[in-house]
């Protein structure tokens, strides 16, 4: 069966860089990197998360940070040039990024947001 590509994956393509799709069966209850790290096989530290942020002056902010971390939205907010910075309600998620809940990235977005 061929894998369906995302379109981070195409992204990717159409700059030849080299990847490994790893599939796992998703659990709606549990979608958390560490979680996922688990079902692959693979370190927390090595899955990245992909978290949805605004800050009061930048607006839509992607923070990627380890699996196992935790986004520290004081420090977001100072070097991206904002007085504060909070996580994006996760029903604006999907508009924003064209991307679900446990499956955002910041490569092949609907916008290129700042990393």
């Amino acid at each position: 069966m061929k894998q369906k590509k995302t379109n981070a994956a195409r992204r990717l393509d159409d700059l030849k860089i080299a990847y490994r799709l790893v599939e796992y069966t998703v659990d709606e209850e549990h979608l958390d990197a560490v979680h996922v790290a688990a079902e692959v096989g693979m370190p927390a530290a090595q899955v990245f998360k992909t978290l949805v942020v605004r800050g009061d002056k930048t607006g839509v902010i992607f923070a990627c940070i380890p699996g196992d971390g935790e986004l520290d939205l004081k420090a977001l907010a100072k070097v991206s040039g904002n007085k504060r910075a909070e996580l994006v309600p996760l029903k604006e998620v999907l508009p924003l990024t064209g991307y679900i809940r446990g499956g955002c990235s910041p490569l092949g977005a609907k916008k290129n947001y700042p990393v």
